[in-house]
């Protein structure tokens, strides 16, 4: 049986207060429909077709960019007139036959286990709607069932519920799965008359009900997969609450995090035995901590691997992008480092602080441990690089790399100006400027010769 899936995305969300649309507010790091385009990506579904509205452009150019090879469509729905006339804009492309899975932009933690679960509670002759028991149900379509507690007769929309409709906890979430040639006739016979003056989609229960169609509820595992973002306290509420399960995940892994309060992952993280890491550290894309790593407080890692051992001091910012960072086993990393795209550091290298390395390579033991930089330079092993040194990779055009030798000793406040090569065992004297290869073995000194001047005296402010 063919299952199509319909995901609503066409919102304002005025109470978000801003020019971008609702459902590219990020949660993780990702927009809201992001996260729901990446679930429903696992049902192996015929079809997915996201209804756009309000910002349409931006939405489907996000969409296409982050699900180039997704068989993704796009219907808009202009104006907006209710939920009904949302689908309704997605009937032209949907099959006659099978299951419709409608779920929300806005709800970006649903999980596959429980869509899944929706589609198999309809089974292609049945209404399945997905609902939860809400403390607090503001806001929300009431279920109303018979006096049985058992047959669901209809949804009633919070703002034409009555004070005891109101008092119901069961709430409808927005989602349900149908029977795809029944939705489109229900669809057809949609009216405006109500409070809104818009078309309901919950509308189609009682649809149901006259035809004698059985109407079926399924609930989610956890109250967090169906909460919807209407306002940015909303949005920060769910963070928290998606970054909680994501912590307490890792510390049944046995990772040690100081305040688990304090804590976002904004992607994937693997993590060894003996991990710790401190407050208010930030992991996007795709992070993996060996054995016994050590994270200090206020780092952000994004794109990297760390060996074991290692210890990251705290302010350290690690940005691998596209190309990734590594840092080698018992390598000493920070306070205040950086390392961008491309730095690959070996075992017990250190890297101190306010250093910042940039698509170069350092060997085992290489040090750099005040105010320095290295970009696009091969580093040997045991090479001491001087505070506030640099290599001058760019020469306005084109970038060119830097070579430095086995052990070899760079003083402070040097510019090694590539294309340059500095042999094993060479020395850099302090505040030189080396243009040209340095041989090996040698002391290679490039500055200007020391000149006092006998009698010279300070200029004096002239007094007026």
């Amino acid at each position: 049986m063919s299952l199509s899936i319909v995901i609503m995305a066409a919102g304002k969300g005025t109470r978000m207060k801003s020019s971008r649309p609702k459902v590219l507010h990020k949660l993780a790091g990702r927009p809201m429909l992001d996260h729901v385009i990446g679930t429903t990506g696992t049902l192996q579904a015929d079809r997915q077709v996201v209804i756009t509205g309000h910002g349409a452009d931006m939405v489907e150019s996000a969409m296409k960019s982050a699900f180039a090879e997704a068989p993704l469509e796009f219907v808009r729905q202009e104006p907006q007139l209710g939920t009904g006339h949302a689908v309704q804009q997605a009937v032209p492309v949907l099959p006659d036959d099978g299951i419709t899975l409608i779920l929300n932009g806005d709800t970006p933690l649903i999980h596959a286990s429980t869509a899944q679960a929706l589609v198999d509670a309809c089974g292609g002759d049945k209404l399945a709607l997905l609902t939860i028991n809400l403390t607090d149900p503001t806001g929300y379509g009431r279920i109303v069932r018979d006096d049985t507690g058992v047959k669901v007769l209809g949804i009633v929309e919070h703002k034409d519920a009555t004070p005891e409709q109101r008092a119901i906890n069961e709430v409808y979430t927005g989602m349900m799965a149908a029977p795809t040639a029944r939705l489109k006739q229900w669809l057809a016979r949609l009216d405006n008359k109500n409070a809104q003056g818009e078309y309901y989609l919950t509308d189609v229960v009682a649809m149901a009900q006259a035809e004698g169609l059985s109407v079926v509820a399924a609930q989610p595992r956890d109250e967090v997969e169906v909460l919807g973002v209407n306002s940015p306290a909303q949005l920060a509420d769910l963070e928290r609450r998606f970054q909680r399960v994501q912590a307490e995940r890792l510390m049944e892994q046995g990772v040690r995090l100081a305040d688990p309060a304090r804590f976002d992952l904004r992607g994937t993280l693997k993590c060894g035995q003996d991990v710790d890491i401190d407050v208010n550290c930030v992991f996007e894309g795709q992070v993996t901590l060996g054995d016994e790593v050590q994270i200090g407080a206020n780092c952000v890692i994004r794109n990297a691997t760390i060996a074991r051992g290692a210890v990251i001091h705290p302010f350290t910012h690690i940005d691998g992008d596209t190309q990734g960072a590594s840092v080698g086993e018992g390598a000493l990393i920070g306070p205040f480092a950086r390392l961008r795209p491309g730095a690959k550091l070996g075992k017990g290298v250190h890297i101190g602080n306010f250093v910042e390395v940039k698509n170069s390579t350092l060997a085992d033991g290489a040090k750099a441990n005040h105010l320095a930089y290295l970009g696009d330079a091969d580093v040997g092993e045991r090479v001491n690089y001087g505070a506030g040194s640099i290599t001058a990779n760019y020469d306005g055009a084109n970038k060119h790399r830097t070579v430095i030798g086995n052990d070899v000793h760079v003083g402070s406040n040097c510019v090694l100006i590539a294309p340059i090569s500095l042999g094993d065992g060479a020395t850099i004297g302090g505040g030189s400027t080396i243009s040209k290869d340095a041989p090996a073995g040698q002391l290679t000194v490039a500055r200007a010769k020391q000149v006092s001047l006998n009698g010279w005296q300070r200029p004096q402010k002239v007094k007026r």
